[in-house]
């Protein structure tokens, strides 16, 4: 047993006497000296706090074995249990203030003032209070489950949720991982409301990966949700343009053949040439929606091997005149040293001579005009 559950039996055990002593072995009259009005109020206050502490632990009780019997977590037994104290907290406050004072009186000044209070000062707590008792009752979170406010750049572990604030373990922030920094993070209730919270332990994760795989299923029915897709290539200007079209249209009958006969549509190309980098083939093709990424997967698959095998089509890459002609060049990419590669390929099986590069100390061919290493011009080599 915890000290506070000592604490609170012994409290009302104190209470419990008090009161027999007051009502039964005479306390009454020895408290007679004193106002009776006063000594009735306090006897009052004191009934009020006995009953809603032993409402409040026999609540508790009931509520904990009737909540985990529907296998609910135990941080959503915390929340809930939080609100039941919270309501009767405000119970006993205003069974209290009604008894000592008059609702007249209560009903003046909260006239007078709790409008201020309530457009200026108390916009925020009462805001927090609100978004409080909502996640509470809907639960998105509770009480263990690890969210994610991207927002703030902020994740980590729900420790406790208060009227208030939002209580967490940080995760990360002063480590670069996914494990607990063990430094407290006090979020304002109020600003759930306009955040964004991912939470990466729902309570219902089961059932929804469930759901979600259900849904990715295919289906028999024409209306499953087929999308049109598209796959870009980028040529260059000396490929084979119907070889380019050949690959990507295979590549895509094959991989949608049971879409292309459930919506009757075949893929098609489309093609623009809009800058001076290669040319733009366009695939366009139906899909799943829910399996775009394994669908294009394959079709690239399919597409980089096919393109591997053939001599016919090239890529074209920003800024160099081909993928495979960028491969040979050396800087700083000027037309002599792409003339001096040029007749490097068409010699390099009868060199005999070499020109040794002084700076990297490579070996390059008697007529190379640049180092085929570092682009060092070859004015000052010595030959070999």
């Amino acid at each position: 047993m915890k000290k506070t559950s000592y604490a609170w039996v012994f409290l009302v055990l104190l209470m419990v006497i008090f009161l027999y002593w007051y009502s039964v072995l005479g306390g009454a009259a020895l408290l007679g000296e004193l106002p009776l009005e006063y000594v009735d109020k306090f006897i009052v206050v004191v009934v009020i706090v006995t009953s809603l502490t032993i409402l409040y632990k026999v609540g508790s009780f009931f509520l904990r074995s009737i909540w985990l019997k529907t296998e609910a977590k135990e941080g959503e037994f915390v929340m809930i249990q939080g609100v039941y104290r919270f309501i009767l907290i405000v119970v006993g406050i205003l069974t209290i203030v009604t008894h000592w004072y008059s609702l007249g009186s209560l009903g003046a000044i909260f006239a007078a003032f709790g409008g201020m209070f309530l457009g200026w000062s108390l916009q925020g707590p009462i805001s927090g209070l609100a978004a409080w008792f909502l996640v509470s009752i809907i639960r998105p979170f509770s009480v263990g489950d690890r969210v994610q406010l991207p927002s703030f750049g902020l994740v980590g572990d729900v420790i406790s949720i208060t009227p208030l604030y939002t209580i967490l373990n940080q995760v990360g922030g002063s480590v670069g991982s996914e494990e607990p920094a063990n430094r407290t993070v006090l979020i304002p209730n109020a600003m759930l409301f306009g955040a964004l919270v991912i939470n990466y332990t729902p309570k219902d994760q089961d059932e929804l990966i469930k759901q979600t795989k259900r849904r990715m299923e295919p289906s028999d029915s024409p209306q499953s949700g087929y999308m049109l897709d598209e796959f870009v290539l980028r040529l260059s200007f000396d490929s084979d343009w119907d070889e380019a079209e050949r690959i990507l249209l295979d590549a895509a009958r094959e991989v949608t053949s049971n879409i292309i006969k459930e919506t009757g549509q075949e893929p098609y190309i489309r093609a623009d040439m809009s800058d001076w980098y290669g040319v733009y083939m366009r695939l366009r093709f139906m899909t799943s929606a829910t399996d775009r990424p394994r669908v294009i997967h394959e079709i690239s698959k399919k597409v980089f091997k096919a393109i591997q095998q053939s001599d016919k089509i090239d890529l074209a890459i920003p800024y160099i005149y081909s993928f495979r002609k960028g491969l040979q060049w050396a800087p700083p990419y000027s037309l002599e040293n792409a003339d001096t590669l040029r007749r490097m390929s068409r010699n390099n099986d009868v060199m005999e001579k070499r020109t040794l590069c002084l700076r990297c100390k490579a070996v390059n061919p008697s007529d190379a005009v640049y180092c085929n290493k570092c682009g060092e011009r070859l004015d000052q080599a010595s030959a070999t």
